[in-house]
C-alpha cells in the first residue's frame, strides 16, 4: 500500500499526486516510493483521530494493551519481510537489522500489558480521586535511523495510554511504517485510532505539529528540527516530548590496566560504530587517562580496521552505508574540517572505502589530537567517527564528559564497579552504561540539555502520554 496513506481505518489516495522516492543506500538506486502527503491529508488524519478519541480512551487500558500485544505477534510473523525492507531502506547489516531494527519494536509492543498493569490510572488523595487520563490526539514524528523501533516507542505506549495517533514517519525510511499500518488494520484497531501519513518534515511534519486538534507532539530527530517542532507546538500550548541529538562520552577510568583496558577500548569502538554511527546515543567520545593515550590510539585504530564496510547482506560486513548522500557528505565535511583544524586521523577519513565508490559508504574513522572544545568533539556527526580525548584526573574527565550542549547518554568503565557508579552519578546524561551494562527496554530513555526532554520506554514512556484530573468528593 505504499502509494496510499492510512486514514480513518482505510487506505486512501492523498490529495496531491507527488511521490517521494525511497533510495537503497548500498546502491544509490531508488527502489520504491511513498506519497508526499500535504497539509490537507494531515488535517484529514487528525480529524479522524480526534473523532475516535472518546470511544478509544473509554476502553479499559488492559484491552488497549492486549491489542498492542497482538501487533507484536503479527510483526513477528512478518519479521523476515520487515528485515529485508529495513535493510533496503537503511543499510544496516542484515543480522543486526533482524535483532535490533525488528526485534526491539516487537518487544516494545509485546511489553504493553505488563507496563499498563504497573500504572495507577486511579488513586485516592485524601477526599479526592486522581485520574490519569490520556493526553488526547498525538502527532508522532519519527526518525530514519531506527525507524520501526522509534515508531513503536511512541505508538505502542500512546495507544495503550488511551490516546489516538497520527504517525508521520521519516520520508527516508518509510516503508516499514506501511507494514505496521497493515498489521494494525488486521489486528482490529477501531477506525481513526491509528493513522499514517507519509511526507516531508517541512510539509507534513510541520502541519501535524501545528494542527489545533493535536494535543501532543512526540518527536525524535535532530536538535535543529526539534527546535522547530517545539516552536510550532508552543503556538498551541501543546505538550511536547523531544528526543534529540547527542555527543556522548565513554569514560575509561585509570584503574583499568592490561587486558581490561584493551577490552574497554575495543568495546568503546563498538559503542560508537553501531548502525554505522547513526545512533543518537552512540558513545562517540572516548575519554582515556593521558598516560594511556598512545595505547588507546593503537588499540582503537586496530579495532576500527576490523569493521569491514560493504554489502549489508554479506556476512562479513560489519559496517553498512550511511543512509543517504546528504548524510555521507555531512560526515565527510566534518572529517575534512577536523583535518584542516589540525586533528590526527589515525585511520579512516573522508574518502570512500576501497572498492565501494558506489553506495553511501564512509570509512570507519578514529580521530585524536583535538581539544574537548573543538568542533569535532562538540557536534553530533552521526557517522562511524570516534574521537579520543585524554584527561588528567577524575574531575577533568567529568568536566569533559559534561562539557557539550548535549546530555543523552554516557558510559563509564572501571575495574571497581562502585567507583564507576560514583562517577556515573556526576554525569549529566539521561542514560549511563557502566561496564557491560546492557540496554534495558523498560528503563527510561531521554536526555538533558539540548538532547531534549521527556522519556520513552517502559512505564515512564507510557506516562508521557497521560495527564492528571482530580475530582474532589
Amino acid at each position: 500500500m505504499p502509494h496510499r496513506i492510512y486514514v480513518d481505518g482505510e487506505w486512501v489516495s492523498p490529495s496531491g499526486g507527488t511521490a517521494i522516492p525511497v533510495v537503497n543506500p548500498a546502491t544509490e538506486e531508488p527502489f520504491d516510493e511513498v506519497p508526499a502527503a500535504g497539509a490537507k491529508d494531515v488535517a484529514r488524519a487528525v480529524e479522524a483521530a480526534s473523532a475516535a478519541l472518546p470511544a478509544w480512551s473509554a476502553r479499559p487500558a488492559a484491552e488497549r494493551a492486549e491489542l498492542c500485544a497482538a501487533v507484536a505477534v503479527a510483526l513477528g510473523e512478518r519479521a523476515g519481510e520487515l528485515a529485508e525492507t529495513i535493510v533496503n531502506e537503511l543499510g544496516m547489516p542484515l543480522s543486526l537489522t533482524r535483532a535490533i531494527q525488528v526485534g526491539s519494536p516487537i518487544r516494545t509492543f509485546a511489553s504493553m500489558p505488563e507496563i499498563a498493569a504497573g500504572v495507577e490510572f486511579e488513586e485516592r488523595a485524601g477526599a479526592s480521586v486522581i485520574y490519569r487520563d490520556p493526553i488526547g490526539v498525538v502527532g508522532a514524528i519519527t526518525p530514519w535511523n531506527y525507524p520501526l523501533h522509534q515508531i513503536a516507542a511512541k505508538v505502542a505506549p500512546a495507544l495503550t495510554a488511551g490516546c489516538t495517533v497520527v504517525l508521520k514517519p521519516s520520508e527516508v525510511t518509510p516503508l516499514n511504517a506501511f507494514v505496521l499500518a497493515e498489521v494494525m488494520h488486521a489486528a482490529g484497531f477501531p477506525r481513526g485510532v491509528f493513522n499514517l501519513v507519509s511526507g516531508t518534515g517541512p510539509e507534513a511534519g510541520e502541519a501535524l505539529a501545528a494542527h489545533p486538534l493535536v494535543d501532543m507532539v512526540s518527536f525524535t530527530g535532530s536538535t535543529r528540527a526539534g527546535r522547530r517542532v517545539a516552536e510550532l507546538a508552543a503556538a498551541g500550548v501543546k505538550r511536547t516530548a523531544l528526543e534529540l541529538g547527542g555527543k556522548s562520552a565513554n569514560v575509561l577510568l585509570d584503574d583499568l590496566n592490561g587486558d581490561g583496558f584493551e577490552d574497554a577500548v575495543r568495546k568503546g569502538v563498538a559503542a560508537c560504530y553501531l548502525n554505522s554511527g547513526q545512533t543518537c546515543s552512540a558513545l562517540t567520545r572516548l575519554l582515556v587517562p593521558r598516560e594511556h593515550l598512545a595505547e588507546a590510539e593503537r588499540i582503537a585504530a586496530e579495532e576500527a580496521a576490523t569493521y569491514t564496510p560493504g554489502d549489508p547482506r554479506d556476512r562479513v560486513t560489519r559496517l553498512g552505508p550511511l543512509v543517504s548522500g546528504v548524510q555521507r557528505e555531512r560526515v565527510r565535511e566534518h572529517l575534512r574540517a577536523a583535518a584542516g583544524d589540525g586533528a590526527t586521523i589515525l585511520t579512516g577519513g573522508p574518502d570512500a572505502p576501497d572498492g565501494l565508490e558506489r553506495g553511501f559508504y564512509v570509512r570507519p574513522t578514529v580521530i585524536t589530537g583535538v581539544a574537548p572544545q573543538d568542533r569535532i568533539a562538540q557536534e553530533e556527526i552521526f557517522g562511524p567517527v570516534l574521537v579520543i580525548l585524554p584527561y588528567d584526573g577524575e574531575d577533568e574527565a567529568v568536566a569533559i564528559a559534561n562539557g557539550t550542549p548535549y546530555g543523552l547518554a554516557a558510559g563509564v568503565r572501571a575495574a571497581d564497579p562502585e567507583r564507576a557508579r560514583r562517577v556515573a552519578r556526576r554525569l549529566r546524561a539521561g542514560q549511563i552504561r557502566i561496564n557491560d551494562g546492557a540496554h534495558n527496554g523498560l528503563a527510561p530513555f531521554g536526555g538533558y540539555k539540548q538532547s531534549g526532554y521527556g522519556r520513552e520506554y517502559g512505564r515512564f514512556g507510557l506516562e508521557e502520554f497521560l495527564t492528571t484530573t482530580s475530582v474532589q468528593l
